[in-house]
């Protein structure tokens, strides 16, 4: 079974740039998107053996996820059931029969840290709220994660110590998360890979590979033994991200 997490930057941008050819080619089981950027109506983008599941922001063109899924779930919960952190349609929590699928876009902390505070009680939230849904079950999380959790998942972790993304803080909660009884499955499977899943737009970096993997799957550890592969697809572009890969046994 396999399963894939993007973060699109935009879907009516990236459904202009070839997106439904790639959607066909990646032959997933569930494809997880992040920053669609949408309302609801404002595209109609649906695949044939596909359901598709919706969370929206409040704010216009801000933020939102998709789940497409040739599944039927069990349940669908948008958020994680705290008001202040479920209004800018960051969540999608699919239940199957024996794992939950967490489609997640974490707060990015902005430029000078000045959302720092907020990403701090968000990763608490969000941890918890995580932890509770593996004691029920296996669970999957994927997303963009907003973090690069060591030195080899960023090109130049020097000169980006306390930018956003690789702050002490940041690393420091993913190691809680990690902590709490979840896998990097691409660092399972790679563990000495620099391999990256954003590129600034500036400065030609992707060209010149000057990334950072700041996507992830997290698989909580009473479930790791269903992993199978783990990848990221920097051949595919459409995006500032690039789409990123789990396989686990059915």
């Amino acid at each position: 079974m396999k399963l894939i997490s993007w973060n699109v930057n935009g879907l009516r941008a990236v459904a202009g740039k070839g997106f439904a050819d790639i959607f066909e080619s990646l032959d997933a089981d569930f494809v997880c998107l992040q920053e669609t950027k949408l309302q609801a109506g404002q595209i109609d983008l649906e695949f044939l053996g596909y359901n598709s599941y919706w969370n929206y922001a409040d704010k216009k063109g801000y933020s939102g996820t998709v789940i497409y899924t040739r599944h039927t779930p069990l349940s669908v919960a948008n958020g994680i059931g705290i008001d202040e952190h479920d209004h800018e349609g960051r969540v999608i929590t699919l239940e199957m029969e024996d794992f939950y699928l967490v489609n997640v876009y974490v707060p990015n902390s902005q430029d000078g840290l000045r959302r720092l505070d907020y990403r701090m009680q968000w990763e608490d939230a969000f941890r918890s709220y995580l932890c509770g849904l593996a004691t029920r079950k296996g669970v999957i999380v994927c997303g963009d994660m907003n973090v690069a959790h060591e030195e080899i998942d960023l090109k130049n972790p020097a000169t980006n110590h306390f930018n956003a993304g690789f702050s002490d803080e940041e690393r420091g909660k993913m190691t809680e998360l990690l902590g709490a009884g979840f896998t990097d499955s691409w660092r399972y499977f790679h563990p000495e890979e620099a391999k990256y899943s954003w590129w600034s737009y500036r400065m030609a970096a992707r060209e010149r590979n000057v990334g950072w993997r700041i996507d992830y799957f997290l698989v909580s550890d009473n479930f790791k033994d269903r992993m199978v592969s783990a990848d990221i697809h920097n051949e595919i572009f459409g995006s500032d991200h690039c789409p990123v890969e789990l396989v686990i046994s059915d």
